[in-house]
């Protein structure tokens, strides 16, 4: 079995990439490191699979819905 790890709470004042800097003089320095700020407009996730998917689907299930008015008329 693997050995459990207890790991310590975070604090509600810091995030993941946050750096903790003290004001000084009146000067502030940027709360959050550059590693952090490249890291969150790396993510850039491509839907256009979903959407021909969405696309499909939904010009399919007109097609059957256009079908079964259709077929309703002609099969009193």
């Amino acid at each position: 079995m693997s050995k459990k790890v207890k790991r310590s709470s975070r604090s509600s004042a810091t995030r993941p990439g946050e750096v903790i800097t003290s004001v000084s003089g009146g000067q502030t320095s940027p709360s959050m490191s550059v590693s952090a700020r490249s890291s969150e407009k790396a993510f850039n996730p491509d839907y256009s699979d979903v959407i021909k998917d969405l696309k499909r689907i939904g010009t399919l299930a007109g097609t059957f819905f256009a079908i079964m008015i259709i077929l309703s008329f002609f099969l009193k």
